[in-house]
């Protein structure tokens, strides 16, 4: 169970490589957090993530899951509910693609897709049932800046993360009052990586300061959290400008 501060006793991380999530997963480690599952394809990078937060303290554990084969998901995701509850599960897996290979081959576009929206989708609607049916829980989505509103540049990036965020949206309305918190996490751009050789954006962020922002959202009980908090404003107005004003913009 999660204690009078929010901070919970089991953390499942799907993407279990992702530098956010590990960022996460280190910060609540030394607040709290004793039992750790990792998902994500069984690579050396995941058995080294693992290896780490052992280091700190915790108990680790890795399950196989691929995003792309939702089929695969309540089987997968069950084996972790089956041996004990869940306080929190993360959901830190996406990938950014490459926008201007992606326009000319559909299939790296679905593939984005896919990933992004598509996995969340079945992923989150079997992690939400298991919560619920404990209880209690906080499920976190990171989700993106990017899908405010759509840019030239990463149209299909954006996209994908719009129906993410959506979707969590609705998902937690649909789970309020049922004991399972659910939290949306915006970030803009973070230095890592997934975005290492891209120009970087202003407000640029870090995988830290995403980790704290996510323990101040889950002491708080917050629904939705920005990263940094002045991209709230920054997207409210880009969100509402002029269809014909903001494509003029260097974004």
């Amino acid at each position: 169970m999660k204690d009078a501060f929010g901070i919970p006793q089991s953390l499942l991380v799907l993407g279990g490589t992702s530098e956010i999530a590990l960022a996460t997963a280190r910060r609540l480690i030394a607040r709290r957090t004793r039992t750790v599952w990792l998902a994500g394809r069984p690579t050396p990078a995941l058995e080294a993530a693992a290896s780490e937060l052992r280091a700190l303290g915790a108990d680790v554990h890795t399950v196989v899951f691929d995003a792309l084969d939702p089929d695969s998901h309540e089987v997968a995701l069950g084996k972790v509910f089956a041996e004990g509850d869940i306080d929190m599960a993360l959901f830190a897996f996406g990938i950014l693609g490459d926008q201007a290979h992606d326009e000319r081959d559909p299939a790296g576009a679905v593939r984005v897709a896919q990933t992004n929206y598509t996995g969340a989708v079945s992923a989150g609607l079997v992690t939400a049932s298991a919560l619920q049916a404990q209880g209690h829980g906080s499920l976190v989505v990171l989700s993106s800046a990017a899908g405010e509103r759509a840019r030239r540049t990463n149209f299909i990036y954006g996209s994908s993360k719009a129906g993410l965020d959506a979707f969590t949206q609705g998902l937690g309305d649909a789970l309020h009052g049922t004991g399972v918190h659910v939290m949306v996490v915006r970030p803009g751009f973070v230095r890592s990586k997934m975005t290492a050789g891209l120009p970087e954006a202003p407000l640029a962020t870090t995988p830290e300061a995403v980790a704290t922002a996510v323990e101040l959202g889950l002491r708080r009980r917050s629904e939705t959290v920005w990263v940094p908090g002045m991209l709230r404003v920054v997207m409210s107005a880009l969100r509402h400008m002029p269809r014909t004003v903001f494509r003029r913009l260097p974004l």
